[in-house]
């Protein structure tokens, strides 16, 4: 039965919707590490929130993790890398909690606008501190987006009710995309010349990771205000704590920090200075959408396949899986194929796609068809592996598409480059199945046996009743004979199904034969 772990504390409704799916689950919050990897093995999911840190010692303990499930936005706690080299799918929910991290975020540029927590503070000490406390109006001002998705899109919607002028930066942010939020899209640098208030919302990555940098910051206005409460590194604290001093930097409020738990930071008893906990997505409405979203990706993935979210997998829609299914199945088979007959190494791989299937989401076919291709020399690689596995090693990949097939509605080519040369197979779903339909751009028709004998040869009288005289003598019986050429007396290829493996000293035999090129044994 499928199992899954709760090991941190996600609302009980996410332990309700694994039940109400047949899914057996477990909540086990406040594990050690070492009470996690004894237990891991046993699992198929493992749902978790910060807490929780499901590293790579953790990951290689889990013998049939098939999947975790991140119930928030930041993955940090989990080993990403190791997870996709054991082919497991790391799932996060970037939606269930942007409205909350976004007021969270406006929250925070109103208390730094006002100095709304000190004053607070000096208020209740029995003060009357008002000539103290004189803010700033955020009507009018120019606000800056740093990282323009889901979260920051919502800051600048909210931002442009308060009448602010709203600028942002983003590489992926498109002109359409910017109208339609109602952003100006600018340069970094424009962005910090220009903006009265900065706030960020992007992860933390090797090109964001200090990206308002000590130098960055000296370009911004006098008395800017900055807001983060995306990811602690993304601005150098220390540099923020000189600006503040100064009084460049008019105040700063952050949700986010380098280390954390902040017990200490540069910044804490700076002036103008606001710090909560990682509050962001701390409401009820927050933790509950989280952890219900969770429990349904990881559910819809172990027992259909669909995949949401993904941080090292394509996403496959419940809708979508069922269609796809099929031209996985043959995508994968074909890779496998193209693998096989890569004896020395490929240093190039083409996926060609062509008809119907063009308009289908691909992404999870490409990945099948490199997961069939580097199995022969790598066995435990997966479809959420592969892509990885083959950038790192180097070799060129590319895709293309055509809308029209001649023969068939639905086509799939995979090319190999073998020392210079290309070696392809094509198929085709046939009658509801994977079948070959091509290979070595010669035509021909047959189904994926789970042991097949592939001959290229010339085409001259005396192989076929050579070949089937060797396996008869070799007690193999033949289940299935298909053959194709360029042309009579030219280049010829057989692909036979076998119920037994062909002994090396058949093989050694059948290479003897003049009429061979080429002799390979393929296990499906």
């Amino acid at each position: 039965m499928t199992k899954v772990l709760i090991a941190d504390d996600l609302a009980a409704g996410a332990t309700e919707i694994f039940r109400s799916r047949g899914i057996e689950v477990d909540r086990k919050v406040g594990l050690k590490k070492d009470e996690l990897i004894a237990i891991i093995p046993h699992y198929d999911g493992l749902a978790v929130r910060s807490a929780c840190k499901p590293d790579k010692d953790v990951i290689a303990a889990a013998k049939k993790l098939k999947v975790i499930g991140r119930a928030g936005i930041g993955v940090d706690n989990v080993d990403v890398k190791a997870a996709t080299a054991r082919g497991v799918v790391v799932m996060n929910t970037p939606y269930g909690n942007a409205i909350t991290t976004a007021e969270h975020a406006i929250a925070m540029m109103f208390a730094a606008a006002r100095q709304i927590p000190a004053a607070s503070q000096r208020t209740q000490a029995g003060e009357w501190p008002k000539k103290d406390f004189v803010g700033v109006e955020l009507f009018g001002k120019t606000l800056g987006v740093i990282g323009c998705g889901n979260i920051g899109s919502i800051v600048a919607d909210r931002a442009r009710g308060l009448k602010m002028k709203v600028i942002g930066f983003d590489p992926f942010l498109s002109e359409e995309r910017a109208i339609e939020i109602g952003v100006e899209k600018v340069e970094l640098a424009d962005l910090i010349a220009r903006a009265d208030v900065i706030t960020l919302h992007t992860p933390l990555t090797d090109q964001t990771r200090n990206i308002l940098s000590a130098d960055a910051l000296k370009q911004t206005k006098k008395g800017v205000m900055i807001v983060n409460c995306a990811r602690g590194g993304l601005v150098d604290e220390a540099a923020v704590r000189e600006g503040l001093d100064s009084g460049h930097i008019g105040a700063a409020a952050f949700d986010v920090f380098v280390e954390e738990p902040a017990k200490t930071n540069v910044l804490f008893g700076a002036p103008n200075f606001i710090a909560t906990p990682h509050l962001g997505a701390a409401t009820v409405e927050a933790q509950d959408n989280v952890a219900l979203q969770v429990a349904e990706q990881m559910a819809d993935f172990l027992l259909s396949g669909a995949v949401s979210n993904a941080l090292n997998m394509p996403s496959v829609t419940a809708e979508e899986a069922p269609r796809q299914k099929p031209f996985i199945a043959l995508a994968e088979r074909l890779g496998a194929f193209a693998g096989q007959v890569a004896d020395d190494g490929f240093s190039e791989v083409e996926i060609e796609y062509e008809g119907e299937v063009t308009a289908l989401n691909r992404k999870p076919l490409t990945a099948a068809a490199l997961a069939g291709v580097l199995r022969p020399a790598l066995a435990e690689v997966n479809m959420v592996s592969a892509p990885a596995i083959l950038l790192d090693r180097g070799v060129e990949f590319k895709e293309s598409k055509r809308a029209d097939s001649p023969v068939y509605d639905s086509l799939i080519r995979i090319k190999v480059k073998v020392g210079g040369r290309w070696r392809s197979v094509a198929g085709a779903i046939v009658g509801g199945r994977p079948r070959i339909v091509e290979v070595k751009g010669m035509a021909l028709e047959g189904d994926f046996q789970p042991v097949m004998l592939f001959v290229n040869n010339y085409d001259k009288p005396g192989f076929i009743g050579a070949m089937a005289g060797m396996l008869g003598e070799a007690g193999i019986n033949i289940a299935t004979f298909n053959l194709g050429r360029e042309a009579a007396g030219g280049d010829a290829i057989a692909l036979v199904g076998i119920d037994q493996d062909v002994p090396a000293e058949t093989l050694e035999a059948m290479r003897a034969l003049p009429q061979v090129r080429y002799v390979k044994v393929l296990r499906f």
